[in-house]
């Protein structure tokens, strides 16, 4: 017999839209020009790979997250202890949603969630760059 999910993906999302700051592609577009914004893309590096990335965004894969942001943690990066505002994207909003959702729980403010992802991104004409190509050993 499958077992029982007691709070599904959708409850988790409805919760998580009540909690945080959502904002759309084109005003995280606006923001972006900003010295006091980071737009954090927690896309699998397999993804970036394959779609490029905002141009200038800082790759934070979703595993990794909460080790990068909590000083405490070996794995600190120290871009998340800078006074900045920190816009969160995975490909369509729904990872990055409950990822703001957590970062805001740990205490990172201010978050943001950009809602649709790389694809609104894409679709408002934001700047997209590719990953370096890599070099053969």
């Amino acid at each position: 017999m499958p077992q029982k999910i007691i709070h599904g993906y959708k409850e988790l999302m409805a919760k998580a839209e009540a909690e945080v700051e959502s904002i759309a592609a084109a005003d995280a577009l606006a923001l972006q020009k900003r010295d006091d914004v980071v737009i954090v893309d927690i896309r699998d590096i397999r993804e970036l790979e394959r779609e490029g990335r905002i141009a200038g965004s800082f790759h934070a894969p979703r595993g990794m997250l909460e080790f990068w942001v909590d000083p405490e943690s070996p794995y600190h990066k120290p871009i998340f202890a800078e006074d900045k505002t920190f816009i969160i994207h995975c490909a369509s909003g729904w990872r990055s949603l409950l990822a703001t959702q957590v970062l805001q729980k740990m205490g990172l403010k201010p978050v943001k969630n950009m809602r649709g992802g790389f694809t609104a991104w894409k679709e408002a004409g934001g700047a997209i760059e590719n990953l370096p190509e890599k070099k053969s050993k």
